[in-house]
């Protein structure tokens, strides 16, 4: 990863200017910047099944936009994207390709959650896994990626949704949400995936891991049904480590999946989610936790790292409001700067997610 670079790739703006060629958004227009581009062309955008678009920088991260180069400078000298969106500013070029038309009603404060944290859980299940009506599901982490997998469970008419963490304070915004039961791992002198196991004749159909730890990785596995079960990995787990695991635990037949942004094809889903929720189909109200200034943001991680640990309450969300005019060095592109099929966004909203 090339450094010096600014972060953030989940927000909400709204057009600023427009290059030569962009047909899909105007000035004025709400959008939600697209850390996952769908360019429509490409082998995987054409599968039905796949979302990670071929011109993503998140798998061979270079930190430019797709023409090799750079929007922002600081003193004369590049400064790099993330991933394609740099959201931790106030304004921010994209290609047209990463972002995403939303309804021009659309509460920006709200629906910023569409840029990575709620489609990711969210669509774990309704998408990923397809859980079923009447499933039983347990969801490792109930951060807010793990409480947007309840939402999706709820959604979808899971009949029982078991919430697993450490940090008891969680249980009660996730049984608001949805979830039957909610049960900590230190509670039981067994391994939590044959607890679970126990409470449900054998393993639940469907099981998800929204943490990024290897331990709760295989345990979601485990728990879910030996002949049917779908487990599927949410969290990021970490890059350096490898998971060791017995063949057998597939061989019986359960399936193990991944997915990235919940399985969405981004340009196409996200105004479609935002649509969902402006006809009242889930809440989003409920995940967010606070709401700080942007030049607070360094209270806002401190505050993110303060919810992994089991004796304080973080927030599941937080978002920044980054105040115009521009508080940091960086410099934002000119329209006359602007390139073929690139935009600037002015970034209204930012904001972190608790695993």
């Amino acid at each position: 990863m090339p450094f010096p670079l600014i972060l953030g790739h989940e927000a909400a703006g709204i057009v600023e200017s427009i290059g030569e060629g962009v047909t899909t958004v105007k000035p004025g227009d709400k959008v939600i910047p697209l850390f996952i581009p769908q360019c429509g062309k490409c082998r995987t955008c054409k599968h039905p099944e796949s979302n990670i678009c071929l011109k993503n920088d998140i798998m061979s991260y270079k930190g430019t936009l797709l023409d090799g180069t750079t929007r922002f400078t600081c003193k004369g000298k590049p400064i790099f994207h993330f991933p394609g969106t740099s959201t931790f500013s106030q304004y921010t070029v994209v290609d047209e390709i990463s972002v995403a038309k939303i309804n021009a009603a659309a509460p920006l404060e709200k629906v910023c959650l569409m840029g990575c944290g709620f489609p990711t859980g969210y669509g774990s299940a309704v998408k990923v896994a397809k859980v079923t009506k009447g499933s039983t599901c347990a969801v490792f982490g109930l951060g807010g990626i793990g409480l947007s997998a309840v939402i999706g469970c709820k959604t979808a008419g899971a009949a029982r949704i078991i919430g697993v963490d450490i940090n008891k304070d969680k249980f009660a915004k996730a049984k608001e949400l949805g979830a039957t039961e909610c049960i900590s791992p230190q509670d039981y002198d067994k391994p939590i995936h044959e607890v679970l196991q126990d409470m449900t004749d054998g393993g639940v159909d469907f099981s998800f891991e929204v943490i990024g730890f290897l331990d709760t990785t295989v345990s979601s596995l485990l728990c879910c049904q030996k002949a049917y079960g779908v487990s599927v990995i949410v969290g990021v787990p970490p890059d350096s480590q490898s998971l060791s695991m017995n063949p057998m635990m597939l061989l019986t037949g359960r399936t193990w999946k991944g997915a990235i942004f919940g399985g969405f094809k981004s340009k196409d889903s996200v105004p479609k989610l935002v649509d969902d929720f402006m006809a009242k189909k889930f809440p989003l109200d409920s995940l967010i936790t606070n709401v700080l200034s942007f030049e607070k943001i360094n209270e806002g991680f401190d505050l993110l790292h303060s919810g992994n640990s089991p004796d304080q309450v973080g927030p599941k969300l937080t978002i920044f409001q980054p105040q115009l005019p521009d508080i940091w060095v960086y410099e934002h592109a000119s329209p006359t700067q602007l390139k073929s099929h690139f935009l600037t966004v002015t970034v209204l909203l930012n904001l972190l997610i608790e695993d």
